[in-house]
């Protein structure tokens, strides 16, 4: 049980149709509180467990996800891609930290970053990189995390709306030892 009360995990491997059910409603819910994770709305939850099956599905040794459970249920996520090219071994992407806006203000986002970074330096890593949305609650955690910001790109992605341009803000962050 981590410091917010939540338990956390690495899931591996194909997860149970509950499980994937329970990601499937995070992701919807997300996108339905207007968060910007790449999906625009409305995000149905078939079209939701689809992603994730899909996901799972072409998942690799270089995927790390981490779930959080409150009780049985799953109340957050993050996702770690090593990178792939043959030149940078040691970096990886932070992916979809999602937190399910009835657990928000808890910690939990706070726990699965420094969960994720465990993961990364677990697993080799000296160097992490990830992208989010200026001027949201997830780039003042990930200041707050000690993330470097790189620079914002303009009008790099729309908003769930499908209409909004919004800017994203590229951070990095070196593993300690």
């Amino acid at each position: 049980m981590g410091s917010s009360g939540f338990s956390l995990e690495v899931m591996n491997g194909k997860p149970a149709e509950r499980d994937l059910r329970a990601l499937g409603q995070l992701l919807a819910a997300t996108v339905a509180s207007g968060e910007a994770v790449s999906f625009l709305a409305p995000l149905t939850l078939d079209a939701a467990m689809a992603w994730w099956r899909e996901l799972f599905a072409s998942a690799s040794e270089r995927m790390r996800l981490i779930v959080a459970r409150d009780g049985v249920d799953i109340v957050g996520t993050v996702q770690l891609q090593l990178a792939r090219a043959p030149n940078q071994p040691r970096r990886g992407e932070v992916m979809k930290l999602l937190v399910h806006r009835t657990v928000q203000g808890r910690g939990l986002g706070t726990e699965l970053m420094t969960a994720i970074e465990d993961v990364a330096r677990t697993s080799g890593l000296a160097l992490l990189t990830l992208d989010t949305k200026r001027g949201t609650t997830a780039e003042r955690l990930y200041v707050r995390l000690g993330w470097t910001r790189v620079g914002v790109i303009p009008e790099f992605a729309l908003d769930p709306d499908g209409v909004t341009p919004h800017d994203a803000v590229v951070f990095y962050k070196r593993m300690e030892s």
